[in-house]
């Protein structure tokens, strides 16, 4: 093959010596517009990971790579005045220059023909001139090829909201620096790392806003320098800071990151390939050091189909699609940490350690687990300071804490996040995670019977720390189903409290309950029978903020409410928290999500109307908010309330996250304790994207921007998520579903395949406590002897699938 690379950066160098390697009847061409062995930039970074898939794909080019890196292990993180660290992250760092200086010697060695000091302005002339039969466009961010493909290759450029400037200092640092800075203007980063002996980069970073109020748009190169070191003179130690673009002023030596998506990576010019590496296909941002690592193994996957393929055409099908998964997945954790460093200021009312465990842990990569394999020592001395404050705000004792350092195993382990206490109003619950309410479509007439008894009871027996009664709805047509639970006759809460008594009388777990309103929603088949269809006959008039039809052309169209609608369904709902508490719930939930009839005011695809009740998103709110303080009037003082949220309705012109943390804010008001965080149901037209937690990110803007405690929801499946989660602070409790309805013991199980003991099991049940202890104790020690890890490393590997 003839081969043209536009652009010597990693991925067009890698790919052509990997090319070359395998062929060398291969003609290879990389021409880049600068000079030879002159570049831009500092340090680049690599995990340990990603040194072994250089080492596999070319051995002399990854040692040359590897005795120039700068290792280390730590990562250090400075705020309000102490350093926080966490070992065995194994990163390493190599001077930009020095790795460009390897892949272009190691190219020339296996004669790649290198072109410098060329500026591509037409591929086609290019491909033409070289006689190409394969065109790689491998020409950076800002990338010419792309732009005048955009209609094949169809990129989302996104420019993001903090202001940047890499610049560099002779200072050393022996671990990966991030250091956070408050001024009067707002909240300053630095991420620091060494790169080679006496160099090291020193990225400063902040949002927008805070960026013009400081200044620094209108300061000279020089001034915004000095600016910076006064600002982090505490981590420089009177050290200089550098800038390789001084020419530079404002926005121009201050940057924004542009997100890259491209759909395609792959354009036909006739018979010859146009084909995107590395930042012209994608971008990763630098808070994870992935940008180059995305790069070269572009470069290896491409040259591999190569490899593995009959022809161009079946080689680049099989690079796109591959590397597309593993692109997503490594945009999507680049995201979550990109935005974690634009919303600094969401999480400094945290104290240190905790600011620090959700910096480490704001990718969603590395976990409780991940980062226990990493440094036990770390995790159990976090552990113990997060559960002596939980002890501490729940009005409890502490247990004994072990040593610093004990990692934990064992009833003399620091107790994991997930089985703290925490504290609500008069109500203590003994750990974290509760049962979600889920509707089981088996009550007869609004009446629960056997059935809700031995589901609820068994789930109470479980090992959680309260479980939700599924939606229970205030009136005969506020039902979803005929099926479905009320709480609207004397006989309704004499059920009720059958159900609540042998909770409070045979396990230590609270019980709570939801109370909703189906509106459009409403008059519909049980689950199996065909969720969301109308009955066949039977069928009850239903209401909503404004007239719809859930399911366009099948669905009842409900009316619109009246006046005197929403004066007897308030009412409805007050009769019903009564009776609530006439029925000993320990806890009462308002359901005002998932296109309810409560959700249909607050969302503006459901909400059309033209008085105080329609609008803006105050006058959306303002019946379910109205309801909600009725009810909170009616219910116990000392008693929780939480309130349930769609905080995401997954349609163009929906509830954003944005608009759930001013809701949060609004019920906060009115007097909610907890908001739950679910998100869609809303409209048929949603486009949710899933994967594990997928909802939590909901939780954790809420919580730590609207300051109200929140209850995570949706795709929590493991210990490990729920430790992970309450430890960053990005929930308070856990609502886990589906795995309690496969395991009524989720709880409890869970707790033991983490090697946790010190938790408490029915008194009955006490003999399968011991033999599932036993049996999950002997599968570790037998992975660690097989793998010559211990115990707590081979539950890490495990959790980590």
């Amino acid at each position: 093959m003839n081969i043209v690379c536009i652009g010597g950066g990693p991925a067009g160098l890698y790919f052509s010596l990997l090319m070359k390697k395998q062929n060398p009847s291969h003609r290879i061409t990389v021409v880049e517009r600068n000079r030879p062995y002159d570049t831009f930039g500092w340090g680049v970074v690599f995990s340990d990971q990603t040194l072994g898939n250089l080492m596999n794909a070319d051995e002399p080019s990854a040692r040359a790579i590897l005795e120039s890196f700068n290792h280390w292990d730590d990562i250090d993180v400075f705020f309000k005045g102490e350093k926080i660290t966490s070992g065995g992250h194994g990163f390493c760092g190599i001077g930009r220059k020095r790795l460009l200086n390897i892949l272009q010697a190691r190219c020339e060695e296996l004669g790649v023909s290198l072109v410098f000091e060329t500026e591509v302005l037409d591929d086609q002339e290019l491909a033409a001139r070289y006689n190409a039969d394969l065109v790689i466009a491998s020409d950076g961010l800002n990338s010419r090829t792309r732009s005048r493909y955009a209609d094949s290759y169809q990129p989302q450029i996104e420019a993001r909201q903090c202001r940047f400037v890499w610049l560099g200092t002779r200072k050393k640092f022996d671990a990966f620096t991030f250091a956070f800075k408050q001024t009067e203007h707002g909240w300053f980063q630095a991420h620091i790392y060494q790169y080679d002996a006496d160099t090291s980069t020193f990225i400063v970073e902040t949002p927008e806003s805070v960026w013009r109020a400081a200044g620094l748009e209108e300061m000279e190169p020089e001034q915004a320098i000095a600016y910076c070191e006064r600002l982090f003179a505490d981590q420089l130690d009177g050290h200089a800071l550098m800038s390789n673009s001084a020419h530079l002023r404002g926005s121009g030596m201050w940057i924004k990151f542009p997100r890259i998506v491209c759909g395609k990576w792959v354009h036909w010019n006739g018979a010859v390939p146009v084909v995107l590496m590395g930042d012209a296909a994608h971008s990763a941002h630098y808070s994870i050091g992935s940008g180059t690592k995305l790069a070269l193994e572009d470069a290896i996957e491409l040259a591999r189909c190569f490899g593995a393929n009959a022809g161009a055409e079946a080689a680049l099908a099989s690079y796109e699609s591959l590397r597309a998964v593993e692109v997503v997945k490594l945009q999507s954790a680049a995201r979550n940490s990109m935005e974690w460093f634009e919303n600094v200021d969401r999480y400094t009312a945290m104290e240190a350690p905790q600011f620090a465990y959700s910096m480490l842990t704001r990718s969603q990569r590395l976990s409780h687990e991940n980062l226990r394999l990493r440094d036990a020592a770390y995790v159990a001395d976090y552990e113990t300071w997060f559960a002596t404050r939980a002890f501490e705000q729940a009005g409890l004792a502490a247990p004994a804490q072990p040593p610093s350092g004990q990692a934990a195993a064992g009833s003399g382990a620091p107790v994991p996040p997930m089985f703290t206490p925490f504290k609500v109003r008069g109500l203590t619950l003994k750990n974290r995670i509760l049962v979600s309410p889920m509707a089981q479509y088996s009550a007869v007439d609004g009446t629960v019977g056997d059935y809700h008894l031995a589901h609820l009871g068994a789930r109470a027996m479980g090992g959680a720390a309260m479980v939700f009664a599924e939606m229970t709805c205030v009136s005969a047509d506020a039902r979803i189903t005929p099926a479905c639970p009320g709480m609207y006759t004397p006989g309704h809460t004499q059920a009720w409290k059958r159900i609540v008594d042998f909770v409070h009388n045979h396990t230590d777990a609270g019980i709570a309950l939801q109370l909703g309103h189906a509106g459009a929603k409403g008059s519909t088949r049980v689950m199996w029978d065909g969720i969301d269809q109308p009955l066949n006959d039977g069928n009850w008039p239903l209401l909503s903020a404004s007239p719809q039809q859930y399911l366009e052309n099948i669905s009842q169209t409900a009316r619109e409410m009246s006046a005197a609608d929403m004066d007897r369904i308030q009412s409805d709902f007050v009769r019903a928290t009564l009776a609530a508490d006439a029925a000993g719930f320990d806890w009462l939930e308002l359901h005002c999500a998932h296109g309810y009839l409560l959700s249909s005011f607050i969302s503006p695809l459901t909400n059309q109307r033209h008085d105080e009740y329609g609008g803006s998103l105050e006058n959306r709110c303002r019946y379910p908010l109205r309801v909600f303080a009725a009810m909170r009037a009616a219910w116990p003082a000392h008693k929780p309330m939480s309130v349930r949220i769609s905080a995401h309705d997954w349609v163009e012109g929906g509830i954003t996250p944005d608009d759930a943390v001013r809701i949060a804010r609004l019920f906060k008001a009115a007097g909610a304790d907890m908001i739950d965080c679910s998100s869609g149901q809303v409209s048929k037209q949603e486009k949710p994207i899933y994967g594990r937690m997928f909802q939590t990110p909901f939780a954790d803007r809420v919580r730590n921007e609207a300051g109200i405690g929140t209850i995570a929801v949706g795709s929590i499946f493991e210990a490990d998520h729920a430790n992970g989660i309450i430890a960053a602070g990005r929930a308070d409790l856990c609502a886990v579903g589906r795995p309690h309805l496969a395991n009524p013991a989720w709880t409890l199980v869970e707790a033991a395949r983490i090697g946790y003991t010190a938790v408490a099991w029915p008194k009955q049940y006490l003999p399968g406590k011991q033999q599932l202890e036993r049996n999950l104790e002997r599968e570790r020690q037998l992975a660690a002897a097989s793998n010559g890890l211990t115990p707590q490393q081979v539950a890490a590997k495990l959790l980590e699938g």
